[in-house]
């Protein structure tokens, strides 16, 4: 039992219980994939950002084996104290080129870009304007940066630019995930750009989600859209679509230069391990060399795609493998992941606060190593089920 002054927890606990809110940790057996073991039981597993199936894959394996025997396993420090390795420089150099851009800067986190770059850019007396839908990191670091805030209707570039217009702040920073990763939609880029452009705002693009699945060599929405010298800040992850840990900043080198004196999660953090910039660094390889792992994703996430709207469910504004299977009350979305689970599927239910209440709902993701099969019994199941 918790101490006197923790006593109001297990209430709160149960409060949550009672309206289907409570969260809860599950661990699974062996490494990540399109299969995992949960409870000592086989699951088609529908809910990783694993999208190209690299998390597991024996050449990042045998890069951060090697790159922990040969330089530990730690920094050891922030990088501005004597964390920083040659390793990081090396990653920074690839990521800047994949993305197109002068420089790229390495972070621990994704929560740790997005909660500490808007502060970096904007403060008191400034201006940030968030898309209502962005992720819970981009909403704190809006909030941490002491700017005014200003939230904007999902993809609503007209009240966007009619907030702009009517902004008198010193600097003005536009902010946005480039997919959504409730709901698999894409930000309106090509407007947005032009309504910075036109007001004279900073653009700063999350691709957490598409970052090694849009554009022709994988880069993002804004290759995907031919923006990317127009967007000011590029943010994205090592965690997801290149199966390792971490994330980065890309943009000029002004801009990273800025970032690694004034962003406060990046001076007071330890740096990435050398295991991660090693897996990162691989995935890059693969990222290039093999575009099938991408087109195979593709593929897959047409034929999901196709399934869930002969289903029923609204899929038009899905552009990356994420699919929102949206069932309503929190209660139904848990009773259908209960049931898909007993038919061999592993799906999260999502519900508020990570999504509006009313909106529960199934995240089903892929990653290239599904199969069609499996999307096939997936949608069998599901069809059972709802």
């Amino acid at each position: 039992m918790p101490g006197p002054a923790l006593g109001w927890i297990p209430g709160e606990l149960a409060a949550l219980e009672a309206k289907g809110l409570r969260r809860g940790l599950e661990p699974i057996t062996g490494a990540q994939g399109p299969v995992v073991s949960i409870g000592g039981r086989e699951l088609v597993n529908l809910c990783s950002n694993d999208y190209l199936g690299l998390a597991a894959d024996p050449r990042l394996r045998q890069a951060a084996a090697a790159a922990a025997g040969r330089l530990g396993a730690g920094a050891g420090a922030a990088r501005l104290v004597v964390g920083d390795l040659e390793l990081h420089h090396e990653l920074e150099a690839r990521l800047a080129r994949m993305k197109g851009t002068g420089s790229a800067l390495l972070f621990s986190t994704g929560y740790h870009v997005n909660a500490g770059v808007p502060g970096a850019l904007v403060g008191p007396g400034d201006a940030v304007f968030s898309d209502a839908w962005n992720h819970a990191s981009i909403i704190d670091g809006c909030r941490l940066s002491r700017a005014g805030v200003h939230v904007y209707r999902h993809r609503d570039v007209e009240g966007l630019s009619a907030l702009l217009a009517a902004s008198r702040a010193r600097r003005r920073l536009v902010v946005t995930d480039a997919v959504f990763g409730m709901d698999g939609d894409a930000a309106p880029l090509r407007e947005i750009v032009e309504a910075c452009e036109r007001h004279g705002a900073m653009l700063y693009l999350d691709e957490a989600h598409s970052t090694g699945v849009l554009g022709p060599t994988g880069a993002g929405l804004a290759e995907a859209l031919g923006v990317t010298g127009r967007v000011d800040v590029l943010m994205g992850t090592l965690g997801k679509a290149l199966g390792s840990f971490g994330a980065f900043v890309a943009g000029s080198s002004e801009l990273t230069g800025w970032l690694v004196s004034r962003a406060r999660t990046f001076v007071f953090t330890t740096a990435l391990p050398p295991s991660a910039c090693a897996a990162a660094l691989a995935a890059l390889d693969v990222l290039e060399g093999e575009p099938e792992r991408r087109t195979r994703l593709g593929a897959l996430s047409a034929r999901m795609k196709g399934g869930l709207e002969a289903l029923g469910f609204p899929m038009e504004g899905v552009v990356a493998p994420i699919f929102p299977v949206v069932l309503g009350e929190e209660a139904r979305a848990l009773e259908a992941s209960r049931r898909l689970r007993e038919q061999g599927f592993h799906v999260k239910a999502i519900r508020p606060p990570t999504v509006p209440r009313g909106t529960s709902r199934l995240r089903v993701s892929l990653t290239a190593s599904h199969t069609a099969a499996q999307v096939d019994g997936f949608l069998s199941a599901l069809r059972d089920v709802v």
